[in-house]
């Protein structure tokens, strides 16, 4: 885990404490974990403090190797997962996609990248990506989407 993953863990855990929601009281259901895999720092960082605000315990990861570890260790309900991690050309994010959907079909994945074509939607949909969302996109509408993948059957792929 990185410094700053770290970082952000022990700082959602002294606002929950402060909040009075970190007692042993509290419905473990009631958490909603939330994973932001992408290779630009700015934007693992904003997500995280955005979703965090808004009830989610978040981790993020930069990389592909990272990504597949945490996904081993955690069950996320939402992954929100870029396509291309690095300076790779081909997109390193549908191996992840296919290996969370395999472990964890429940697991709601949105595709937020800039780099997109039909063919890729298509072959991200079949890896099993639910929504599939071009950069840049407001943070609240990406958080739109994630709450509706939250409160809906799985069923569709959304595009936008």
């Amino acid at each position: 885990m990185t410094a700053i993953a770290t970082l952000k863990r022990v700082s959602g855990r002294l606002r929950r404490l402060f909040s009075g929601r970190d007692s042993a009281s509290d419905d473990v259901a009631d958490t909603r974990n939330l994973l932001v895999v992408d290779d630009e720092e700015s934007i693992c960082l904003s997500m995280s403090e955005y979703f965090s605000q808004h009830g989610f315990r978040v981790d993020t990861a930069r990389e592909m190797e990272e990504a597949e570890g945490l996904t081993k260790a955690t069950e996320y309900n939402v992954i929100i997962q870029d396509l291309r991690l690095g300076l790779t050309r081909r997109p390193d994010g549908l191996e992840i996609i296919r290996l969370v959907h395999e472990r964890n079909p429940d697991t709601r994945i949105v595709v937020l990248t800039s780099y997109g074509s039909a063919e890729v939607e298509e072959e991200a949909r079949l890896a099993g990506a639910d929504a599939f969302l071009r950069k840049p996109k407001p943070l609240s509408q990406v958080a739109q989407v994630v709450q509706g993948l939250i409160e809906s059957p799985r069923t569709r792929t959304v595009r936008a």
